[in-house]
């Protein structure tokens, strides 16, 4: 999507919002043909990915791989991730972004259609799987800071929060359908078949995001490098005490729970819970509270939006918690819907922050820092939860995961722009958008804007990608 700088006093209206608010119909406001199409395409990818996640691990494993050989291809996707996705958020905010999703799709569409390929075959080679793990990851870093960006921008209006949480309902509920189906499907046909179903979702969903309307759209001028482009992102996080801490916040506690959640949890539930099947009925009570979270704000609107967000993240302490106990798989599992039930508060709230905060035509760049941010240290504490295990004891690395949620949570609420940062309403959003969405500061929620005043050219983690998956594995909300 092709936009122009971020809008000041004498701007025309923002054509891709104005095109939602003329839609007709009762859902005119919030629900037009981009959002619409935005949300069909990230349900089907989800359903496809929350499969193929399942796929892929049974794919390496028939294919002779080990447990290790499993652990290398899912890191494949993580590390092309992480070293491409800053580069990704800059191209997205230099050239339309539903171009940059669409070539997207279409590489991950083309890695796992070989990778399916060479499954049903009985071709597929560990080494080949790892290659193709990281050209998906690699596609879903340039499609993530895209898909934020361009969702973000699809909304308008007093129901911009409520269209944030349907959205988020949809793919919620694709990724706990699609896993359930992904698993029987693995099991009935075999991994190649269920790959084979994930490239073509990405081709569907290739297909539905080539359609977006930004014909009313201007070109961006043309502007500097990209290493100046990533500066003028940078600035908008550093410029931003809410933002940043934010990140900082969840580097730190999708780490943490991903180590307890990936490495420890399974570890625990063989030991203590009965296996597999205990340990896989929690981890569906987690998912079915993300959805329930996602309906609840379809219907709340927190005035003070980050203050109520940061609030919900204090119970995702509760899991590593109830591990280390460790609690029965009831109360376990009545842990974990509660946490993500609370985390998705937090992940809805985070959207509309961004929504009202950051200029559109940054949008990505924030995206990709914020990315970059929530998984970063990721693969760094699950390589170590084994070693520190061996050094201080499974119950006390469980412990230390929730005291670090706990008291990064706490700092993060000294911030006092989280606790003041409020949803404006619409008279207010539009009377502030020669400053606020400019990158001036608000003095109406003591937030700072942008430090800069350069008008650039165009999901396991808590924090996933609001424009769904993109690379073949499940989005588990964020930042993002």
């Amino acid at each position: 999507m092709t936009r122009p700088p971020a809008p000041d006093a004498d701007s025309p209206p923002d054509p891709v919002r104005a095109s939602a608010a003329s839609a007709p119909g009762p859902r005119r406001r919030w629900a037009g043909r981009n959002y619409t199409l935005l949300s069909l395409a990230a349900v089907i990818t989800n359903l496809g990915a929350s499969g193929a996640l399942i796929a892929s691990a049974f794919a390496v494993l028939e294919a002779g791989g080990s447990a290790t050989d499993v652990g290398l291809v899912a890191a494949a996707r993580t590390t092309a991730l992480i070293v491409f996705v800053l580069l990704g958020g800059a191209v997205a905010d230099r050239i339309p972004r539903h171009r940059v999703m669409v070539v997207a799709n279409t590489v991950n569409c083309t890695s796992q259609g070989v990778f399916a390929a060479l499954v049903i075959t009985d071709q597929a080679q560990v080494w080949q799987m790892v290659l193709l793990s990281a050209v998906g990851g690699t596609g879903h870093a340039f499609f993530a800071p895209a898909a934020e960006g361009m969702v973000l921008s699809s909304v308008t209006g007093e129901q911009a929060g409520r269209a944030f949480a349907l959205f988020r309902v949809g793919i919620n509920g694709a990724g706990i359908g699609g896993a359930a189906l992904g698993g029987a499907m693995v099991a009935a046909v075999g991994p190649g078949w269920v790959l084979a179903v994930d490239a073509a979702a990405f081709a569907v969903a290739a297909a539905l995001r080539a359609f977006l309307d930004v014909s009313g759209i201007p070109e961006r001028r043309p502007g500097g490098s990209i290493v100046a482009d990533l500066k003028v992102g940078w600035r908008e996080v550093t410029g931003r005490p809410w933002l940043w801490s934010i990140v900082l916040q969840f580097a730190v506690v999708n780490a943490v729970v991903a180590a307890a959640e990936a490495v420890y949890g399974p570890l625990v539930a063989r030991e203590h819970l009965g296996g597999a099947e205990p340990w896989g009925l929690a981890m569906g009570a987690f998912a079915a509270g993300t959805l329930a979270g996602a309906l609840v704000m379809t219907r709340w609107k927190p005035r003070r939006v980050l203050l109520a967000g940061v609030l919900c993240v204090f119970p995702f302490a509760l899991p590593p918690a109830a591990l280390a106990v460790p609690l029965p798989v009831a109360w376990l599992a009545a842990v974990m819907f509660v946490s993500g039930a609370c985390i998705e508060v937090f992940a809805v709230a985070w959207m509309m922050a961004l929504h009202q905060e950051i200029p559109e035509d940054k949008l990505s760049r924030v995206s990709s820092y914020d990315w970059l941010g929530s998984i970063a240290l990721i693969p760094v504490t699950t390589a170590l939860a084994g070693p520190v295990q061996d050094l201080v004891g499974r119950s006390a690395a469980l412990w230390g995961c929730a005291a670090l949620v706990v008291a990064l949570t706490a700092a993060v609420l000294s911030v006092p722009d989280v606790r003041q940062l409020r949803r404006r309403t619409e008279q207010a959003a539009a009377g502030s958008a020669g400053t606020d969405r400019g990158g001036g500061t608000d003095a109406g929620n003591g937030t700072g804007g942008a430090a800069d005043g350069e008008q650039p050219v165009d999901q396991p983690i808590v924090k996933a990608p609001s424009g769904g998956s993109g690379d073949g594995t499940a989005s588990a909300s964020p930042t993002g």
